[in-house]
């Protein structure tokens, strides 16, 4: 039976090589993606941006529907964009994105309900320009959270209901939600969404949570929103990582912190830069910006080769991690989908070009592409 199945095999493949042969019977595999290398494991997503959920970006569209399982808005969301003036909501470019995700049957993110930044000013005072009691902006906040989170009731899966409330030592920051609320306007941000969908998951996202002072400071925000009996589903992760930063060894011990709460860990907006930073250990602060400066933009042709290969090494060490804790993780996002859409290549130095992400400016996949797919067969349980 052996030799016959050989024979066959043979003749097919002599068949496919013969230029007078119009069809052939021999199947060929198709090449692993992120998505179905990973899809036991976790959620594989990346952040879009208008030109791509609007269908102008036809290459990014290409590798999204071939490469990714989820999806989270870079822009559309926030509410400087999505609730402009008290009482008018513009959800044109949120629906398209909700519209995009659900056509490609994505998990579908929706980012950000609270954050201090990307908000529209009018949320935080009355006609004479001054600060509003602390009941009027608790109840702004809920009329934002519910208008938003009830639209897309059943099409958005998970929420980040608060966005960058600690500071790196572990402290709040004093935005105007805290000065004006206090710490409470965490829980009940969380408490709105809660009552707006019950079924959809709510998490809590941050960068620099490496930094042992804001891992501790998160613990105990969280602790304090599960003791009021609040419900919180998750801690976003953000992996705006760096050649030198953060140790993977902090990076860690805080995943393993978070997952001991009792809930779900992501890594999001996942990015590695090579360029180095004028400010040192930096996080991802978007009001921290400097201005250009030859010297921080050594690589404008290309990366040397040295270069690419510690960049793709220092990369798949925090995917061995992910593989590592994949029964905590439950999705790894992508803050963009290719290195022209990067953020990195305009923050901290505006204009440079940086290589943060898996894809080239060329929508081409990088060696790490496959790696971690390979990788991704060594973990499974």
């Amino acid at each position: 039976m052996k030799t016959i199945k050989n024979t066959i095999l043979a003749m097919a493949l002599v068949c496919f090589a013969l230029s007078g042969c119009s069809k052939t019977t021999v199947e060929t595999e198709a090449p692993a993606t992120l998505k179905s290398a990973l899809a036991d494991k976790f959620y594989i997503g990346t952040a879009l941006n208008q030109a791509q959920f609007t269908g102008v970006d036809t290459a990014s569209i290409r590798l999204i529907k071939e490469q990714f399982s989820a999806i989270v808005p870079e822009n559309c969301m926030k509410s400087e964009v999505i609730h402009p003036e008290e009482g008018r909501f513009d959800f044109t470019q949120a629906d398209r994105f909700v519209d995009f995700g659900e056509a490609n049957n994505l998990f579908i993110t929706g980012h950000c309900l609270i954050w201090h930044s990307q908000t529209p000013q009018w949320l935080f005072v009355d006609e004479q320009g001054k600060d509003v009691s602390r009941e009027v902006l608790i109840e702004r906040m809920k009329n934002h959270i519910t208008a938003v989170v009830s639209r897309y009731k059943g099409k958005i899966k998970g929420w980040d209901v608060v966005n960058e409330a600690i500071l790196d030592d572990g402290s709040y920051r004093e935005s105007k939600f805290y000065t004006i609320i206090g710490e409470e306007f965490i829980p009940l941000a969380f408490q709105f969404a809660h009552e707006a969908d019950p079924d959809v998951e709510l998490y809590y996202n941050d960068y620099s949570m490496a930094n042992e002072g804001k891992r501790n400071g998160v613990v105990a925000m969280v602790k304090s929103i599960q003791e009021k009996g609040i419900r919180i589903d998750g801690i976003g992760m953000q992996g705006h990582i760096g050649m030198q930063y953060p140790a993977i060894e902090e990076f860690e011990k805080s995943l393993t912190a978070f997952a001991a709460l009792g809930v779900n860990v992501m890594i999001t907006e996942l990015d590695l830069t090579v360029l180095p930073s004028p400010q040192g250990d930096v996080g991802a602060d978007v009001a921290q910006t400097v201005k250009y400066q030859q010297e921080m933009n050594p690589y404008p042709d290309g990366l040397p080769k040295e270069v690419e290969a510690a960049w793709t090494a220092r990369f798949n060490e925090f995917f061995k991690l992910f593989f590592k804790y994949q029964d905590k993780i439950t999705r790894v996002t992508l803050w963009g989908v290719s290195d022209g859409d990067s953020w990195k290549n305009d923050w901290p130095v505006f204009g440079r070009t940086d290589y943060a992400l898996l894809f080239d400016r060329n929508y081409q996949p990088k060696p790490i592409v496959n790696l971690i797919i390979s990788e991704s067969e060594l973990t499974g349980f």
